[in-house]
């Protein structure tokens, strides 16, 4: 069965460019889409391309923290919450 890129790639910020992080990525057999930081002695290759997908979901998650309830949490039961979040997703869709 053909793996989707999603299932194959961690797309990341400078923040999980250490080592042990990315051999933990590559572990699981994923590849570790991952921007290196400026100290970095070798620098890894990056899928520019790919890393631009990024966006696309910072967007999304900016985007659903307009609703106050999603931002504040005030579902205490994950069930809730969950529901609450699909219909912002929705919303969000609609307009």
């Amino acid at each position: 069965m053909l793996k989707d890129w999603h299932e194959t790639h961690v797309i990341a910020d400078k923040g999980y460019d250490p080592n042990g992080m990315v051999a933990m990525i590559e572990q699981r057999g994923a590849i570790a889409v991952i921007p290196s930081r400026s100290n970095r002695k070798q620098p890894r290759e990056l899928d520019t391309h790919l890393y631009k997908e990024r966006h696309l979901i910072e967007c999304w998650f900016n985007k659903l923290k307009h609703f106050r309830r999603v931002f504040s949490r005030f579902e205490k039961k994950a069930k809730n919450f969950l529901s609450f979040v699909y219909l912002a997703a929705l919303l969000i869709e609609l307009r």
